[in-house]
């Protein structure tokens, strides 16, 4: 068991003063399997009064909004977490009582379609459907195909944009993990298997010591179903397990971006990210 404290602080600059904004943050983690949230704080600054809910997929969001002239939006959210290893058992389940059991969720069938962000290049659709025909088990042929798509795909920062699309992610065989995850995801639902976007953060040094602080960042990674749901890290070729944290799940980006907003300002901003993690036991 690990118990992290992550601090992650983001927010935007603005060249100019902003006379009001709206926004709303997917920032604070919930307790789930393999997780328990023990402590969770989102600070706004200029302070704003804050709405909390629970949206559609199971997100905790915050909605706030700023009518006071400001030049800076900055949040801070501070969440301390126990992370569990978490078990990956085999899943009997074929092809059929795949299609079977998807139709039954609303939650599951809904992760079967392809989105702007996820659709998949032919190329990609082709590497998925030649693994899963050598497949009876579709629980054995999603963590290959995840394996196959983070070994084609160089992580690399800077060469793509939070707009990427998997199919320009491909062109480049370049990316983030944002961009390994959604041609995952894409690649997946191509075979009809269904699998949706994580959010989170991953500790990046597996042997921190306790109160040592590590210079972290926002992560992605995938779901698939197949009679429950099993994460992978296909960007890290990781098992998801006592370093990940969630916070958001979806069936892309869009439905978990960390902040997000309109303005009436000045055209351009500039948005600033730092995440801190640190391992508390």
């Amino acid at each position: 068991m690990n118990r992290l404290r992550i601090k992650h602080m983001t927010g935007f600059h603005y060249a100019g003063e902003v006379t009001a904004s709206y926004n709303e943050a997917r920032m604070l983690p919930t307790s789930t399997d393999g997780q328990f949230v023990l402590y969770s704080n989102l600070e706004i600054l200029p302070i704003s009064a804050q709405h909390g809910y629970v949206d559609y997929w199971n997100s905790r969001v915050s909605s706030f909004e700023i009518l006071t002239p400001h030049q800076e939006l900055s949040l801070t959210a501070t969440s301390l977490v126990e992370v569990r290893a978490r078990e990956h058992p085999e899943h009997a389940a074929t092809w059929a009582t795949l299609t079977e059991e998807a139709r039954r969720s609303i939650d599951v069938v809904e992760q079967l379609g392809h989105t702007r962000r996820t659709r998949p290049p032919q190329e990609v659709a082709d590497i998925a459907r030649k693994i899963a025909d050598r497949h009876d088990n579709p629980c054995a042929a999603a963590l290959e195909i995840c394996i196959a798509i983070g070994n084609a795909v160089e992580y690399m920062a800077g060469v793509t944009a939070v707009t990427t699309t998997a199919a320009e992610a491909w062109e480049q065989r370049k990316g983030v993990c944002q961009d390994i995850a959604h041609l995952a995801i894409g690649a997946l639902r191509s075979v009809n298997i269904p699998a949706r976007y994580v959010s989170g953060y991953l500790h990046p040094k597996p042997n921190a010591a306790i109160g040592e602080t590590i210079a972290g960042e926002s992560h992605a990674w995938v779901e698939w179903f197949c009679g429950s749901w099993r994460g992978y890290d296909p960007t890290n070729l990781l098992d998801i397990g006592d370093r990940h944290v969630s916070v958001g799940r979806g069936r892309d980006y869009n439905d978990v971006p960390p902040l997000r907003g309109v303005y009436a300002g000045p055209f351009s901003s500039r948005l600033f990210v730092k995440v801190e993690i640190t391992r508390e036991v």
